[in-house]
């Protein structure tokens, strides 16, 4: 079960409790009695976890796949709804630890008349993710989703989490040029770059694997890694109910 949905049984019956508190109850407006409150989450996790085609699950379970999408559609926005309370938020990031940031693009599928979701740098839809780790490379914020075609720079910006802080103590790639964070030197036009910035660059790139790493751990929810197939206007949704999973696992 682990394996197929990041949980062990204990902590998914404390997750059934923390949505059953919710008033998320069976029927027609919530998860499918065929189901049970247990394996409808299961199914969710699942589907997160390995986004794994829902006729999949469906002949796994034994049920249509109009019962799967059911427990998905119903299952993921209220994970979202419970586990808000354990995502740290802008404000809670200490002003005077030193801080890593990179950018990554949760991919979906191409919507027409969508051509805000297409990132030029990655070729491809989707949205934008900020996220944030310590020099230790532990998880400590992630923003919320912004259309894909926003530069790595003004996603950050937008975000809030740079407003009353010094972003000098910060470390992030070129993406982050202009914010006066700890960036590598570009190469100047019309000349290789010195010998001392090519050390300095070195060694911020020696710093900042751990956010790679981190976000890599993130992304073992394939959800976030290969196309988002459900209804655009779920996706969101879909989005912070892992976080608030990935957040909750290590609280």
């Amino acid at each position: 079960m682990y394996h197929t949905t990041g949980f062990d049984k204990d902590d998914i019956i404390e997750l059934c409790a923390l949505v059953h508190a919710a008033d998320l109850g069976s029927g027609r407006d919530g998860y499918p009695p065929i189901l049970s409150l247990f394996k409808s989450v299961v199914v969710a996790l699942t589907y997160m976890r390995r986004n794994h085609v829902q006729h999949e699950l469906a002949e796994y379970y034994g049920v249509s796949q109009s019962t799967i999408s059911r427990a998905i559609t119903t299952v993921t926005p209220a994970l979202a709804r419970v586990l808000r309370a354990f995502i740290p938020t802008a404000e809670e990031l200490p002003h005077d630890e030193q801080m890593i940031v990179d950018g990554t693009l949760v991919s979906c599928w191409s919507w027409d008349k969508r051509a805000e979701l297409y990132s030029g740098k990655h070729h491809t839809t989707g949205l934008n993710l900020q996220v944030v780790c310590d020099l230790t490379g532990r998880l400590r914020w992630i923003s919320d989703p912004a259309d894909g075609c926003r530069h790595d720079s003004a996603a950050l910006r937008g975000s809030g989490v740079l407003d009353g802080i010094d972003p000098g103590n910060w470390i992030g790639d070129k993406g982050y040029l202009g914010l006066d964070m700890l960036t590598p030197i570009r190469k100047p036009p019309g000349r290789e770059l010195l010998d001392w910035e090519k050390e300095f660059n070195t060694a911020i790139n020696g710093i900042r694997w751990r956010i790679e790493q981190t976000i890599a751990n993130l992304k073992t929810w394939r959800i976030l890694h290969t196309d988002y197939r459900r209804p655009l206007e779920t996706f969101a949704d879909t989005i912070s109910a892992v976080i608030g999973l990935q957040f909750y696992r290590s609280a």
